[in-house]
């Protein structure tokens, strides 16, 4: 089945590379398309500007919330059908998995990501050294609070998204505690707090994301990412542990799919794969939520109005 889903993707695509037509006269088949929704912001703005694009393409459409690890397996099985933002630095594992399984590769985003530790640049007056792991580990102490003293702070993701940042703190032999937070949102709450009283944090960010437009900062560079670094605990400086490494520092953004969607929804399919957004289309879909207080509907109703042509061609 994995093989047939794969022959009708590429035939689909090959379609749309000979000139054929993606948008169907009707739809072929009236069951609703399931669009996985996250906990991120450009993640639910891509996923609206997708259910919004199939729908102008007579489709039905259903938005599903789903915890962002579980999500795969979801699909492998055909409970959801189709998930916009892959992430190689906290998905890479899981997505391979349900590849496996037999889910759909729909291709990557031009759109380059980075997730990691990363602090804003005024620290590096209060801690020389930066970006440097060493040189912030140096200075543990001064990102300390009363929840995590003599150790430092790190805040960290929602636990679901699946990071290991205590496990490479206790493999480097870091002085700090991560404290994960519930929603991205606190994040930047975290962030804006410390930011206005010029404070020492370290937090996790990413790219593309509106905070690079917003805030002045830097990751932290830690040793050099290699795939033996989640599965070889011989590898790197700690040979009795994993994850003693940074993350992809040039990561996929992808998509994946059902195997059957291709076959279920030909036009569709054809579409979703062509779709590609790239680093400044993603951040400014955040910032429009993020920054501008849009409603996510909002704002991929801008993102459509703003970007016409980007996603007519998907379409041709």
């Amino acid at each position: 089945m994995r093989h047939l889903g794969q022959k009708l993707l590429a035939a689909a695509v090959a379609a749309v590379l000979a000139g054929g037509p993606v948008q169907a006269a009707a739809p072929e088949s009236d069951e609703p398309i399931k669009i996985v929704m996250n906990n991120w912001t450009s993640q639910n703005v891509l996923a609206t500007v997708t259910g919004m694009l199939l729908e102008k393409m007579g489709y039905n459409v259903e938005y599903v919330p789903s915890d962002t690890q579980l999500q795969f397996q979801a699909i492998a099985n055909g409970d959801m059908h189709f998930q916009v933002e892959v992430w190689e630095g906290s998905m890479a594992t899981a997505f391979e998995a349900a590849l496996a399984a037999g889910a759909l590769d729909m291709g990557a985003h031009n759109a380059v990501t980075r997730e990691e530790w990363w602090f804003p640049t005024y620290i590096k007056e209060v801690c020389p050294g930066l970006p440097d792991w060493k040189a912030l580990d140096a200075c543990a102490e001064k990102f300390a609070t009363a929840e995590t003293s003599p150790k430092g702070r790190f805040v960290g993701p929602p636990a679901d998204w699946g990071k290991h940042y205590s496990e490479r703190i206790q493999s480097l032999g870091m002085n700090f505690q991560e404290v994960p937070v519930g929603q991205a949102a606190t994040l930047w709450a975290e962030l804006q707090a410390a930011y206005d009283r010029k404070e020492p944090v370290v937090l996790f960010n990413w790219t593309p994301n509106f905070i690079e437009a917003k805030f002045e900062g830097e990751f932290v560079e830690f040793p050099d990412y290699d795939p033996a670094c989640l599965t070889d605990p011989k590898w790197g400086s700690n040979p009795d542990a994993l994850y003693d490494c940074g993350a992809p520092k040039s990561g996929y953004l992808k998509k994946v799919g059902w195997k059957g969607l291709p076959e279920t929804w030909p036009a569709a399919a054809a579409m979703l794969t062509k779709m590609s957004f790239t680093n400044p289309q993603i951040a400014a879909a955040a910032d429009m939520v993020d920054s501008q207080g849009m409603s996510v509907e909002e704002a991929a109703a801008k993102w459509i109005e703003d970007n016409e042509a980007v996603w007519k061609a998907w379409m041709e």
